[in-house]
């Protein structure tokens, strides 16, 4: 073979291989604007296919990549549109449609659809790289500090995500929340506010003020940032039960009790811990109403759903005698007048003339002699008694048995006795035992409560 037709070979291999890159490089990105607009156009299942197509022939094209990405995605299928994105971040280069950003962008949403947490993390910091004047790569970069328990990293950029747009009210939101869990309640309180200022519809924002004001006790504050954040059906729950405890604790127990009913009512889920709470408070309120019937079905229910909950199985135990003692259901849901009726009952089964009746937290106080016998002059030197009565369904600590002591020595009188309805602890036993007190405990107050009512 001549050497002119060798040349003429390799000029024609080489023209046609120029060529085709030619029409290549002229119809490619017609394919890629056709594709684009289709993509705008919502024709996702063309693009798709034509898409695959055009990969089977050039399977490094970042570009197509990412429009089938994309197109995955606007058919909610997030899973292979993750796929692809991984493709682009092992072929490792950029460019046209397929901006770095807009690709970071695209895959650390995806990141944290699937809570990959870490890998949106890396993701958004590298968009704090790429574009450190976009405040809502920092807000977002310090989000997912805050998810992986880094509180000091997530301030820091969510500090930074507010010097770069001061009025993110969801930044504020975050920030404030960090510093509630840290318990800088001050600081958090100027946060959240600010929060609320700049978006009067993050009601997040709201639940927490709420329960700022709350430890603050500050409850008319609190029952208007719970209002508030009642809007949003994830805090609704929430709200409802915080606003019955500020009621509790301002000791309007009907509108608690109004508002733990309400937060039962609309319950989705039984068993969940605001349920639980709700039911378990909504229990405090009966007892403190003496609905004492009201308060044992809610520790039932409680303590079918979790038995471990709180006090509730020590309540079951403590309250079981009502099931067969109706002396001692009387003692505890009397009225007030009925209540000082069974005490004075009860004072002259222990031989002993009432002289003063007052009320005291839960129950009742009597300063009471020995009655008098006849033809015996020793009675008029006869002592007085201090006698509490209590229905307070705690058990009685040496806190309330030494102020019981205190009020004793002040009336100037030696001998007591502090009769409940509950028991005592070990401490307060102890504490009686080296002074002048009997305590009375709810087995002897049983007793006592029989012979009273017989004799009635």
């Amino acid at each position: 073979m001549s050497i002119t037709i060798i040349l003429i070979i390799i000029f024609g291999a080489i023209l046609a291989v120029f060529i085709t890159f030619m029409i290549k490089a002229f119809f490619a990105p017609k394919k890629l604007t056709a594709l684009e607009n289709m993509l705008k156009q919502g024709k996702y299942p063309q693009v798709t296919r034509m898409a695959k197509q055009l990969l089977a022939k050039d399977n490094r094209n970042v570009e197509l990549h990412y429009i089938l990405a994309l197109s995955y995605i606007s058919q909610n299928k997030s899973e292979l549109a993750l796929m692809e994105l991984k493709k682009i971040n092992d072929l490792g280069n950029f460019g046209g449609i397929c901006s770095e950003v807009s690709f970071r962008k695209t895959i650390a949403e995806l990141f944290e659809k699937f809570g990959n947490s870490e890998e949106a993390l890396t993701e958004y910091l590298l968009l704090t790289k790429l574009e450190p004047y976009e405040g809502d790569h920092y807000y977002r970069a310090g989000y997912h500090f805050e998810m992986r328990n880094k509180g000091g990293q997530a301030h820091k950029y969510y500090k930074k995500a507010l010097e770069l747009n001061p009025h993110d009210s969801n930044a504020h939101f975050r920030l404030g929340y960090i510093l509630f869990r840290s318990k800088r309640l001050n600081d958090a309180k100027v946060s959240l506010e600010t929060a609320i200022r700049y978006d009067s519809s993050n009601y997040q924002a709201s639940y927490y003020l709420g329960k700022i004001f709350q430890e603050m006790k500050d409850y008319q504050g609190a029952l208007k940032s719970f209002e508030r954040a009642q809007k949003d059906p994830e805090f609704r729950t929430k709200s409802i039960v915080s606003s019955g405890h500020c009621y509790l604790a301002m000791k309007n127990y009907s509108q608690a009790a109004s508002e733990f009913e309400r937060a039962i009512s609309m319950a989705k889920d039984e068993t969940s811990n605001d349920i639980l709470y709700a039911r378990y408070f909504l229990s405090m309120c009966y007892e403190k109403k003496r609905d004492v019937d009201g308060a044992i079905e809610q520790w039932e229910k409680i303590y079918k759903t979790k038995p471990d909950f709180k006090d509730v199985a020590e309540k079951l135990t403590q309250y079981q005698d009502l099931r067969t003692d109706d002396y001692l259901k009387d003692y505890l849901t009397a009225s007030a007048a009925e209540f000082n009726d069974i005490c004075l009952s009860i004072a002259k089964i222990m031989n002993l003339s009432v002289q003063d009746i007052s009320k005291i937290n839960g129950g009742i106080k009597i300063i009471a002699v020995e009655q008098a016998k006849k033809q015996d002059w020793r009675n008029l030197k006869k002592m007085p008694q201090l006698l509490y009565f209590s229905r307070i369904p705690e058990n009685i600590d040496m806190e309330k048995v030494r102020g019981f002591h205190e009020d004793m020595k002040q009336l100037g009188i030696t001998r007591g006795q502090f009769i409940s309805s509950s028991s005592f602890s070990r401490s307060s036993i102890e504490f009686a035992e080296s002074r002048p007190i009997i305590l009375v405990n709810k087995e002897s107050l049983q007793k006592y409560l029989r012979l009273a009512m017989k004799n009635s």
